[in-house]
């Protein structure tokens, strides 16, 4: 047979489902492996402060040195699968397949939140493009099931299929997904029922509250209340130094150096601001114990049950 006649089968959606899972777990474990070098290096405060930026770098690092490079991921090559297309070879294609799935949900993701901080209107733009975004990638996912092909939404945009490399049995029948692609478009119908219920309640409520508006909106402290509502996230700002700390009433100044030596943080190996207690009774910065309990319900030290919502806030320690 000659290279012209050669021929590849698509991929299979298993195939596909396995591949991607595959990823997912390599890319885990290297971003894993990488917070906890830069932990030991630079502390877990800097780490929550840049964890969204080190996940960029992982997916980016991991993505350019296969599909940047025309080569199988470790996902495709676990299920023999690989990308092709007329276009697959172009620089630009790849460069779509890298940048397209990990740089919109960065900013996404990190700018985001400081857009729609400064107006009613951005905020409703951002919110507008997640849920848009999510409902797109969902309905992509339900073709994928129905069709077989497509799991993902950047290569049906760039027109980037799976092959196999594993001949077609005639004699068996693949598994079939179609169930897992009608329940997704109902749970999208269903969505869009309750979008559109909420819409109308939501109109109706604003009625209420334009006719018994009241024109002076109300203060605590001097303070408008829309002032006090909008709490900025408190891993987005470098912590204060402990004598600028606003949550500490000890005269820090004045303290001895032998005491000041034992006001550590074990997990930034700072000294401690805003410090808050573990209900096993460990003082820790209140952003430093935030940020690891988002990643590990469980104390740094002891490895007990750590709840993040029983944290006890400490002003004098």
């Amino acid at each position: 047979m000659s290279a012209r006649n050669l021929s590849f089968p698509a991929a299979q959606q298993a195939q596909i489902i396995r591949a991607h899972q595959r990823d997912i777990i390599h890319v885990s474990s290297l971003k894993e492996q990488t917070e906890n070098i830069l932990r030991s290096w630079l502390g877990s405060r800097w780490l929550t402060r840049y964890d969204k930026e080190v996940e960029l770098l992982v997916k980016l690092g991991y993505l350019g040195l296969t599909t940047g490079r025309a080569i199988q991921t470790l996902g495709e090559e676990y299920t023999n699968i690989w990308s092709y297309s007329a276009l697959s070879q172009s620089p630009r294609v790849r460069a779509g397949l890298i940048l397209l799935p990990t740089i919109p949900a960065y900013l996404l993701a990190r700018l985001g939140p400081s857009v729609a901080s400064r107006s009613d209107r951005l905020k409703t733009l951002v919110r507008a493009a997640v849920v848009s975004l999510e409902v797109v990638s969902e309905v992509n996912l339900a073709i994928f099931y129905l069709r077989g092909s497509y799991y993902e939404l950047v290569r049906r945009v760039l027109g980037v299929p799976h092959i196999s490399g594993i001949p077609e049995n005639p004699h068996t029948r693949p598994p079939s997904y179609s169930l897992l692609g009608v329940l997704i478009f109902i749970r999208l119908v269903h969505r869009l029922i309750a979008f559109l219920r909420s819409r109308s309640r939501k109109s109706i409520i604003t009625e209420k509250r334009s006719a018994n508006a009241n024109p002076e909106e109300p203060h605590i402290d001097a303070r408008p209340v829309s002032s006090l509502l909008n709490v900025t996230d408190p891993q987005s700002d470098p912590a204060p130094s402990a004598e600028d700390d606003d949550l500490t009433i000890l005269d820090v100044a004045s303290l001895p150096p032998d005491v000041r030596a034992g006001r550590i943080c074990t997990l930034c190996l700072e000294e401690r601001t805003a410090t808050c207690v573990t209900e096993c009774g460990h003082l820790f910065d209140w952003n430093c114990i935030y940020g690891w309990g988002r990643e590990k319900s469980e104390c740094p030290l002891c490895r007990q049950s750590l709840d993040l919502t029983r944290l006890l806030p400490i002003y004098n320690l």
